[in-house]
């Protein structure tokens, strides 16, 4: 997993069939992203680094689903191999009432003593994110033993068809630098790279104007 693959060592791609999630398949997709996400640097700032961690980190992928799963944009594949979490432009932004409701999830994942140092981090990332009117992919993952056969390229396709289609930019934020080549393949450009504060790791900002 930590490993950057070579050209000549990485797997013959792997065509999947994509489509939206149905909401029965959340568990299973949630259970998919959390092992998709068990190294990943923000799931394990978030969540808490006890006997626990593994159940955190789901708590953590079901949160994200939260977020993006009213809008009826999530996509896996035909089975459930990965998922691609998009908030469609004008929505990436929480209301006061979505925050509360998703409170006691935040504090499941990363424990209520933490939750000020949290939330702290992610208003600081909060802040860097543009107004300009955008698909904001919240997180994009695959089963670990199919990574590098481009099932991250095939479940984003859906989304950045439609943004070159409609005229629309997308962005994203990376917490693994090993994945900002894949997305710079599919023609997003890194604009900055932050530490998320209150020990969060280092990410980054990547931004796709359509083409």
């Amino acid at each position: 997993m930590t490993q950057v693959e070579t050209p000549s060592e990485r797997p013959a791609p792997m065509p999947v069939e994509v489509r939206k999630a149905a909401a029965v398949e959340r568990s299973a997709l949630t259970a998919t992203m959390a092992r998709a996400f068990d190294d990943d640097p923000i799931a394990n700032w978030f969540a808490a680094q006890d006997k626990r961690r593994a159940r955190r980190i789901y708590d953590f992928m079901d949160v994200a689903y939260k977020i993006t799963g009213r809008h009826d944009e999530v996509y896996t594949t035909a089975d459930i191999q990965g998922g691609a979490y998009w908030a469609p432009p004008g929505k990436w932004k929480m209301g006061m009432l979505q925050q509360m409701l998703l409170l006691p999830a935040m504090v499941r994942t990363c424990t209520l003593k933490r939750v000020p140092a949290i939330m702290g981090g992610l208003n600081a990332i909060e802040k860097k994110h543009p107004h300009e009117p955008h698909w904001y992919l919240l997180a994009l993952g695959v089963e670990p033993d199919l990574q590098g056969r481009s099932l991250g390229t095939q479940l984003m396709r859906p989304v950045l068809e439609r943004c070159d289609k409609e005229g629309v930019p997308a962005y994203l934020e990376s917490s693994k630098e090993r994945n900002v080549p894949l997305y710079e393949r599919n023609g997003f450009k890194i604009t900055e790279e932050m530490v998320v504060p209150n020990g969060g790791p280092k990410i980054w900002l990547m931004w796709r104007d359509p083409q």
